[in-house]
């Protein structure tokens, strides 16, 4: 039986005339595209899996421990 564990990762997930983008900030390189925010989730999601299959238990947990935050701030420009 394999040993597995849960992470919470952030993606941000970005919208333009193209489809979608999605990024991790806490996994540099960590990326990927999709047509629909349906294929654009299990897209980020195989590709977070992915990338820390390759990773070590302790390059996990350096990566892992990085605090990344996300904020909405309403900005009046002149």
């Amino acid at each position: 039986m394999m040993n597995s564990k849960y992470y919470q990762i952030t993606a941000i997930i970005e919208k333009d005339e193209f489809g979608y983008y999605a990024y991790c900030p806490q996994l540099q390189g960590c990326q990927t595209q999709g047509d629909s925010l349906a294929e654009i989730q299990s897209n980020i999601l195989e590709a977070i899996e992915l990338y820390l299959s390759t990773l070590s238990e302790e390059e996990k947990k350096l990566l892992l421990q990085k605090e990344v935050s996300m904020i909405n701030l309403g900005v009046q420009v002149a």
